[in-house]
């Protein structure tokens, strides 16, 4: 593995309105896990946005759990650019 991917991290979120109030990690992981979660997202045409901040952040919450409050702007804006893009593709 290359040096580089060791400090690459990845956060799946999902978003079901009819069975949570927020969206929920899903998967997450540093390194080889991080590039597992990537390439499966990519094998099922998942976009993906780079945010390290943001990974920094959502890599602090328990998986199944839903984001805080505070993670709600930001969120909406990934899930906003996700819809344009699948617009965009249609």
């Amino acid at each position: 593995m290359r040096s580089s991917n060791l400090n690459r991290k990845a956060v799946a979120l999902k978003y079901d309105k009819q069975l949570n109030s927020a969206p929920v990690v899903k998967a997450k992981g540093t390194g080889e896990i991080a590039d597992k979660i990537i390439k499966i997202a990519k094998e099922n045409g998942i976009p993906i946005k780079e945010d390290t901040d943001l990974a920094d952040l959502l890599m602090q919450i328990d998986l199944n759990e839903e984001i805080p409050p505070e993670l709600y702007k930001v969120v909406a804006e990934i899930f906003a650019f996700v819809y344009r893009l699948n617009n965009l593709k249609s």
